[in-house]
């Protein structure tokens, strides 16, 4: 049996996993279903037709699978799906999804988000991501893996932000921001490249000097996006391990249908 708090109130429907942790206060709903080694903190609210995979950690007062804040919703079931070893801080709320959109929110693996996220209805998150505090996510935004998020950080409905990402302090952001990119400022304008985090990640020098190089055509050359695009495909070859790269780059704006950051 799941280790249920005495002051925790568990829905006889909810599916937990036996080495499941529920804190004090804590209220579990009857559509939830929690995977092996997840702990529960107190005073949380999980509820919703939502599913966490193993080894998640959610801190005290969070409120995950809540109802969407959307007046369209009409209490139609859908989804909240969270992976494995997520950390899950105070004061996080994550909403399920909408009928008008995929019907469900996801976050994948290994994901960090700090005190006081929102994660809007159909958000769609990729894996090992960190959200500073109190970034906020409207509904429909797509984040890729190892993006960083700044704290305060306001993301618009719909903005997509490609692999390897990153948005200063209190980035206001309402266009796509491309794979590798990091930007700051309200608006939101192009920096640089996240050098760094593609180091701690295992990018050689070479490699890195390629994203370096499609980041130029895009910022500092003055080019049209077309034209910018056409250089970048003309860098495939230069390095193997860079051509994955360029394609992610160049699959990312082709779907850019809010234009992006520049």
């Amino acid at each position: 049996m799941a280790q249920v708090h005495s002051t925790a109130l568990v829905d006889p429907q909810a599916e937990l996993d036996g080495s499941v942790v529920v804190g004090a206060y804590s209220v579990v709903g009857p559509h939830v279903r929690i995977g092996a080694g997840t702990t529960i903190g107190p005073h949380c609210v999980i509820e919703g037709h939502t599913t966490l995979g193993r080894d998640n950690h959610i801190f005290q007062f969070a409120s995950i699978g809540a109802a969407p804040q959307d007046k369209k919703y009409r209490g139609e079931p859908t989804r909240l799906e969270i992976g494995n070893g997520n950390t899950i801080r105070e004061f996080v709320t994550i909403n399920t999804g909408t009928v008008q959109d995929v019907g469900v929110t996801t976050l994948g693996d290994d994901n960090w988000i700090m005190a006081y996220v929102h994660i809007a209805h159909d958000c769609q998150l990729g894996s090992h991501i960190i959200m500073a505090n109190a970034a906020t996510l409207g509904g429909h935004v797509h984040l890729g893996d190892w993006v960083f998020v700044g704290g305060l950080t306001g993301i618009h409905q719909f903005v997509r932000v490609g692999d390897h990402a990153m948005t200063g302090f209190q980035t206001r952001l309402s266009q796509d921001l491309p794979p590798f990119v990091t930007a700051a400022g309200n608006p939101a304008e192009a920096q640089s490249i996240n050098a760094e985090g593609l180091k701690r990640r295992g990018y050689s020098s070479e490699r890195i000097a390629i994203v370096k190089q499609m980041h130029r055509l895009l910022y500092r050359k003055g080019l049209t996006l077309e034209a910018a695009r056409q250089q970048i495909d003309a860098l495939r070859g230069e390095l193997n391990e860079a051509d994955a790269d360029i394609a992610l780059m160049q699959d990312f704006l082709a779907n850019a249908s809010r234009g992006i950051v520049r």
